[in-house]
């Protein structure tokens, strides 16, 4: 996975990543991203890509006492064994949520040690002041409280919105949400992006322009579309035929 890569990734809107996936047909196409539940708290923000540094959290009582306790500290340590910039992922053990996982303080020091983002199932707060970072944040709602915050394991399996989320995913987000990109298909993905971006113009571009539209031009073109993309699934699934 080299920058190049990223930063090609980071040119497109989640949608289009997604459907650039599921023309490989490596998976279900109901699978790979989170639900409704997670979604942009600053959606003006350009899309979010990163490698998943997974936590769990709690807020709804002290902490217990153990070694079972995670920092920031640590978790900024973490940071450089990725293979890219960490998208810090939470899943916040409460169920309802009971306190803010993240406020400015946290995300500053995210930021600061090179991170993409941070996604939480629980909630956020500071959210002016987060916003102006420039620091993507996706969660499941607002809390004004940090209560007992506390952060458990780290670098352990997290599910964050119906989604299972390993350390070291590859993910992307903006604001219509959050997707896992495999990594083996990544540098694909990232090439093959704009020329589904362009072969959606071949419909969009006619019903966009000025002037009378017919059904019939309409239905040619989508069906022009539909052939080019029929011909890119061809050529990533089977890329020495």
């Amino acid at each position: 996975m080299t920058p190049a890569t990223l930063a090609k990734l980071a040119k497109f809107d989640t949608p289009t990543i997604c459907n650039v996936i599921e023309l490989f047909d490596i998976r279900p196409r109901n699978a790979g991203y989170m639900d409704g539940r997670i979604r942009a708290a600053h959606p003006n923000l350009p899309p979010m890509v990163g490698f998943a540094a997974t936590a769990a959290f709690r807020s709804d009582a002290p902490p217990a006492g153990g070694d079972a306790y995670g920092s920031m500290e640590k978790q900024a340590e973490r940071f450089a064994a990725l293979p890219g910039p960490a998208v810090v992922v939470f899943q916040d053990l409460d169920d309802p949520p009971v306190a803010a996982t993240f406020g400015e303080v946290m995300c500053s020091v995210y930021k600061a040690f090179g991170s993409a983002g941070l996604i939480t199932s629980g909630a956020g707060r500071d959210l002016l002041q987060v916003q102006a970072l420039d620091y993507p944040v996706f969660t499941g709602g607002t809390i004004c409280s940090h209560a007992y915050c506390h952060i458990l394991h780290i670098g352990l399996p997290v599910r964050v919105g119906g989604l299972v989320v390993n350390e070291s995913d590859l993910l992307h987000g903006d604001a219509n949400g959050v997707t896992n990109i495999p990594v083996d298909i990544a540098a694909d993905v990232a090439e093959i992006a704009a020329e589904f971006a362009a072969a959606e113009s071949i419909v969009l571009d006619y019903v966009r322009a000025a002037g009378p539209k017919s059904v019939a031009e309409l239905t040619a073109r989508r069906k022009e579309f539909s052939a080019v993309v029929a011909k890119l699934a061809e050529r990533v699934r089977n890329p020495s035929g």
